[in-house]
């Protein structure tokens, strides 16, 4: 009899054991943070690519801690909401384009003027000049967020469903859709266009039935959200170089641990890294398919109009922001720094 007490006890002792390793397994699966990680372009855009590396990189060191999500093609929102929801802490990061983040900190402007880099080496090189973008970074952490990372997003050039834009009078009465912010409107305003905010999942459809004539925006806006396929010209006028900038929420990183904190910058980096270089590649592949397989037109008009037009706005805007100046003369600074080395580089080549 003892021994079939015995029996009984064992095997409840037994099934009690493995219910509380199934319930412990349950519990530490639940307790694995989620990371949610959303923007607005395609799982084959470079963003996604970077969002990748940073996912990968997290679950190799801290995987057994945090489970990262990602959520590409406005899954979870225009740039707009998803900007709304990493202020709660709904989504941990997110990529906002610069100009959207105007709208909640007025530093934001400086990378917004038109002209400002004069070339793909001087934006890179203020880009990652920590002295010069760290206080503008962290200056919405009030709002919930900071930037962490910020990616290429190309030059910005104009393309059109039947006028090839030459000169800055074809604009004139053209309904051009611009990224929502006052500095994205007042350039179509002195361009002559007729400036149309609105976000970048409607552009395709709004171009299409003809709520507009066109938009404004890198190569990858043609070929990877098939703008190509509603436009007929693609003019190269180069007059915006500004950032997408990775941002996170203010909340979720101060919770970090120092240790963890260390790995997610880590992170960032790699993100931002290999966004930039399969930016690069993308970019060179999107040319070949705009002019090859959608047939669209490249135009390379002379930008010097466009310039006389544009370049007022950079003393309109420190007029209205005076405290901007210091900031905006370190990029000068820094600009010039880099075109001296080009203009070195180039003689020594010609020697």
């Amino acid at each position: 009899m003892r021994t079939k007490v015995n029996k009984i006890t064992m095997l409840v002792i037994f099934m009690l054991s493995l219910f509380f390793l199934a319930a412990c397994s349950t519990n530490a699966a639940r307790e694995k943070q989620i990371i949610r990680v959303a923007h607005n372009q395609s799982s084959n855009h470079p963003t996604h690519i970077g969002m990748l590396a940073f996912e990968e990189y997290i679950e190799e060191i801290l995987g057994d801690k945090y489970d990262v999500e990602l959520y590409p093609n406005e899954l979870l929102g225009s740039q707009t909401n998803l900007v709304q929801l990493t202020q709660t802490g709904a989504v941990q990061l997110t990529v906002a384009s610069n100009s959207i983040l105007e709208t909640f900190n007025s530093d934001f402007q400086l990378f917004n003027l038109p002209y400002l880099f004069d070339s793909h080496e001087a934006y890179h090189a203020v880009m990652n000049d920590d002295q010069l973008t760290e206080p503008i970074f962290n200056a919405t952490a009030e709002s919930g967020f900071i930037t962490v990372a910020w990616l290429d997003a190309g030059a910005r050039n104009f393309y059109l469903q039947d006028v090839p834009v030459e000169t800055p009078e074809e604009l004139s009465g053209q309904k051009v859709r611009v990224q929502q912010s006052p500095t994205n409107v007042r350039i179509m305003e002195l361009l002559g266009g007729s400036a149309t905010p609105m976000g970048f999942g409607e552009v395709y459809t709004a171009i299409q039935s003809g709520v507009i004539d066109g938009a404004e925006n890198n190569e990858l806006a043609l070929t990877e959200n098939g703008h190509g396929e509603v436009v007929n010209y693609y003019s190269y006028v180069e007059y915006q170089r500004i950032p997408d900038e990775v941002i996170a929420n203010v909340e979720f990183l101060d919770n970090l641990p120092k240790d963890e904190r260390a790995i997610f910058d880590e992170a960032f980096q790699v993100m931002q890294t290999t966004q930039h270089e399969a930016w690069g590649i993308a970019i060179e592949e999107a040319k070949e398919v705009i002019v090859n397989k959608q047939n669209v037109e490249m135009i390379y008009p002379d930008i010097e109009p466009f310039k006389e037009r544009l370049l007022p706005l950079h003393d309109e805007m420190l007029e209205a922001y005076p405290e901007l100046k210091e900031t905006y003369d370190e990029i000068q600074v820094k600009i010039a720094e880099v075109n001296k080395e080009l203009e070195s580089e180039r003689s020594d080549q010609n020697e």
